[in-house]
């Protein structure tokens, strides 16, 4: 089995697309207006709109409605990342801190109200878990 994306139902594909494509400096690669897609060389964002939920089961997912999952994008320097956004990101939960696992972290939520995690290792243990 391979892990290779996480889907965000939105009723303004869009709007999340944008914000995803200036937050995280990947451009979307659109399949319809209903659909993109945001590749990085580990996983995948797919960003669907509310016409799409039907196509797998009617009233399965809902927008802006997400109250137990992260999305996480690992990145250089958070801290910079962390100054980057400012302006872009009007939600930041919490600003950048060492987590006791060992990543710097910065926590802020996106257009549609998803917690997205962007974080950096700065521990030896850390840093060597995500060395690739």
């Amino acid at each position: 089995m391979d892990f290779v994306s996480i889907r965000i139902i939105t009723s303004n594909v869009a709007r999340l697309v944008e914000f995803y494509e200036k937050a995280t400096g990947v451009p979307a690669t659109w399949a319809t207006e209903d659909f993109a897609e945001l590749r990085t060389p580990s996983a995948t964002l797919a960003i669907a709109g509310t016409r799409t939920v039907p196509l797998f089961a009617p009233g399965s997912a809902h927008p802006a409605d997400n109250h137990s999952v992260i999305i996480e994008f690992l990145v250089d320097d958070v801290d910079r990342v962390h100054a980057n956004l400012t302006g872009l990101v009007s939600d930041f939960v919490n600003k950048p801190t060492t987590m006791p696992w060992g990543n710097r972290a910065l926590l802020f939520r996106d257009p549609d109200g998803n917690l997205v995690n962007f974080f950096t290792p700065v521990t030896p243990a850390a840093i060597e878990k995500f060395t690739r």
